[in-house]
């Protein structure tokens, strides 16, 4: 039997806000995350009860066609992120800062500004220790950041492919290290993208900002998908996201699935992990 269409009794009931998702961790509740571009999909994963919108630089490949993220502007994410805003009055929403938008503090700065004035409630960022001194700037002047981890997608060309992280004890190492020092300098979140399950369940119960896994298994406090895969838009989808569709046969439905299986620890399964 196909998933039933939900109603709007699942809608947010108040806007979610860095407080909020502290709370969940401090309760052990597991929130949604979901990396999307338009105001009408904005709308729907508002009264689907989604969390979390990441506005991600991920658009280049899901919408504008490119082949990395690495070409996105600023442009193109303030574009999105004021769209996304439009269509949402309560779910935090997310933007990422573009390929060396902040490669120096004061550059990012001025570009997480703009972000901020677009609609965003938080600006993310990738990198480990290299960017602890950027995101305490940004903190400490009430800029909220998520800080990204393990396969950060514009080191894409450096790492020789989309290759998962951490596997082993240096790597694994580095990142645990790194995690600690952009949660002592003041990150809010951090996405935990493609590591291994037992580094990503080490670093959510060492630090104390939630942390966001995507291909990162069941331990993190919450899980991010790309809404081209939950509705099996991806040609070649990877190996940790799931087409919510088939099951559902409503994008209302495939949200609210997805939301539903997150939180009950259905989803991620291991088929979506990497040990």
């Amino acid at each position: 039997m196909p998933y039933a269409t939900p109603t709007t009794e699942s809608a947010l009931s108040k806007p979610i806000t860095v407080n909020s998702l502290r709370k969940f961790k401090r309760e052990g509740q597991k929130f949604v995350c979901v990396a999307l571009y338009d105001a009408p999909m904005s709308a729907m994963a508002q009264k689907m009860g989604i969390e979390v919108l990441l506005v991600g630089d991920s658009l280049g490949m899901t919408v504008l066609g490119y082949d990395s993220t690495i070409p996105v502007t600023m442009e193109q994410m303030i574009y999105h992120v004021e769209a996304v805003k439009r269509g949402n009055s309560k779910s935090l929403i997310m933007g990422d800062m573009p390929f060396m938008t902040y490669a120096t503090p004061e550059q990012a700065m001025q570009n997480a500004t703009r972000i901020m004035r677009a609609g965003a409630h938080m600006v993310k960022l990738e990198g480990g220790a290299w960017v602890a001194e950027t995101v305490r700037m940004l903190s400490d002047r009430g800029i909220p950041v998520c800080a990204h981890l393990g396969l950060t997608p514009q080191s894409v060309n450096k790492f020789g492919g989309f290759r998962v992280q951490g596997r082993n004890e240096d790597q694994a190492a580095t990142i645990l290290n790194d995690a600690k020092l952009l949660d002592e300098a003041g990150a809010d979140l951090l996405v935990l993208e493609c590591v291994p399950t037992g580094l990503a369940e080490a670093i959510t119960g060492a630090v104390a900002m939630p942390t966001i896994g995507i291909g990162a298994g069941q331990g993190t406090d919450a899980q991010v998908l790309v809404i081209n895969d939950i509705l099996g838009l991806t040609e070649k989808p990877p190996k940790f996201s799931k087409n919510f569709l088939v099951e559902t046969a409503s994008i209302p439905g495939a949200l609210k699935k997805y939301a539903d299986d997150t939180r009950s620890g259905v989803f991620p399964g291991t088929e979506h992990t990497f040990g």
